[in-house]
């Protein structure tokens, strides 16, 4: 597979007839809003033009959502999406050491233009299928232009929403000299003429001025991974020369001294915290920062990160975020002195981080995030009649701790309906997996891995460059 093969997915069904989302119960994340326990949801296009109850317009599609819960897309503000075909190959991976010999030092180097498509294609696709529309691709293995390319064309096929973050790749050789001059040509090529895209474009870079200096001309915003305990020290002196701002997206945060915090919240800095990777892995403190951000005046997105050691799912985030926030103000109260109380996080707070909270920091609060008439229509709607939610007591309850992707009946991105009766639409499964079998394939021949469908640790093929 030299050249990768755009027809795998077709998207392209109407959305110009009238929606009316009919009898759902409605978690709309906008305080003039409200929740609504039998409501229902207007859509014309591509945008939400009214929210409320026995809303009657002649000719309208009506969906028939009783037993459902109707909420906004959840956003994702920071994945890993070329790894895609690279999921759950390192399970049990203990330090980021683990996850970035499976990725970087492994197979990133071995990945051609096709390879790249498929990862982010089968990324976007299954965080579609999991109810998520909105995505940061931070992809930090853009290794040529034809590389960046394939990474926004997949984005593209699948439609979902999403920013493009292109990014150098951390080991291996790669053609240095289209960079950052990329970036000019990625905004030139697919973006600078289609204002209205789905998928717009940012930059990865570490904590570079000089980087970040042609983002800013470009107008792009920044991602960065960012761990407080090892590069914190550097925030006051960006923050004097003025070289912090709101177009800095800042992943993790960890372990972050109060000042640190400070800087962020007085920059303007947006934040997503990774509730399982920083566990997973065990980055710097192996906790999760979104007490620390809240305390500061800062509300975090929640981040899946990456697949290469779990699912691909934001239920599963909102409940390791709350189960440790849980155990961390036990730990506290027993055994330990500390000047702060921890505060437990509700389930519609943390339904807030995985929907509002991700949408501010993606800077798409004013499109998506809440079912709010005027925002883009980006919605899921779950089924509560199935078993492992029916009765539903609780409808924050239902969704952030016992929703599943399978429950997901419905996902709506911009009018357009993606997923439908639990099935994502318009997918050739068969030519999905075809693509991904021959991915995987040259990936696994080319780095001379041998899988094995039941080892207990991946074993590192090469050293660190």
């Amino acid at each position: 597979m030299t050249k990768y093969i755009r027809n795998i997915v077709n998207n392209q069904n109407s959305t110009s007839q009238a929606t009316l989302i009919r009898g759902a119960t409605i978690l709309s994340m906008d305080g003039s809003v409200g929740n609504i326990e039998h409501g229902d949801i207007l859509i014309n296009g591509s945008t939400i033009t009214a929210v409320g109850q026995n809303l009657d317009v002649p000719g309208a599609h009506v969906i028939d959502a009783t037993n459902m819960i109707a909420m906004p897309g959840m956003v994702d503000s920071h994945r890993h999406a070329w790894e895609g075909q690279l999921r759950r190959i390192n399970p049990n991976a203990t330090c980021l050491d683990d996850y970035s010999n499976a990725t970087h030092f492994s197979f990133a180097k071995y990945y051609r233009p096709a390879d790249i498509y498929v990862g982010n294609l089968l990324t976007a696709l299954g965080a579609i299928d999991a109810g998520i529309t909105t995505m940061i691709d931070n992809s930090h293995n853009s290794r040529t232009a034809a590389h960046s390319d394939a990474a926004v064309e997949a984005l593209l096929d699948t439609g979902i929403r999403a920013i493009h973050a292109s990014g150098a790749p951390v080991a291996g050789e790669w053609d240095k000299a289209h960079w950052p001059g990329n970036w000019q040509r990625l905004q030139d090529k697919y973006f600078t003429d289609n204002p209205e895209s789905l998928v717009s474009l940012a930059v990865m870079a570490q904590l570079e001025p000089e980087l970040w200096a042609e983002a800013r001309r470009l107008g792009l915003s920044i991602v960065t991974e960012f761990f407080g305990a090892e590069m914190g020290s550097e925030l006051e002196s960006l923050h004097q020369q003025g070289l912090l701002g709101p177009d800095n997206i800042f992943n993790h945060c960890t372990a972050l001294p109060d000042r640190g915090w400070e800087i962020l919240r007085e920059a303007g800095v947006r934040v997503n915290v990774c509730p399982r990777s920083d566990s997973h892995y065990g980055i710097e403190s192996g906790m999760f920062a979104i007490e620390a951000a809240q305390r500061h005046g800062i509300n975090p997105g929640l981040s899946v990160d990456n697949e290469t050691s779990y699912s691909t799912d934001m239920f599963m985030e909102m409940r390791v975020a709350f189960y440790l926030q849980r155990v961390m103000g036990m730990h506290q109260q027993q055994c330990c002195d500390s000047e702060y109380a921890l505060k437990t996080l509700p389930a519609a707070q943390l339904l807030k981080a995985a929907t509002l909270d991700g949408a501010a920091c993606a800077g798409l609060q004013d499109k998506v995030g809440s079912l709010t008439p005027g925002k883009q229509a980006d919605l899921v709607l779950i089924s509560v009649s199935d078993l492992n939610l029916y009765p539903s007591g609780n409808a924050f309850g239902s969704v952030v701790h016992a929703a599943e992707r399978s429950n997901i009946d419905t996902v709506m991105i911009g009018g357009r309906i993606v997923k439908q009766n639990g099935k994502v639409l318009g997918v050739d499964s068969a030519r999905l997996r075809a693509a991904i079998d021959e991915s995987r394939e040259h990936l696994f021949a080319a780095s001379g891995y041998q899988p094995d469908m039941f080892a207990d640790t991946f074993l590192p093929l090469v050293q660190a460059d």
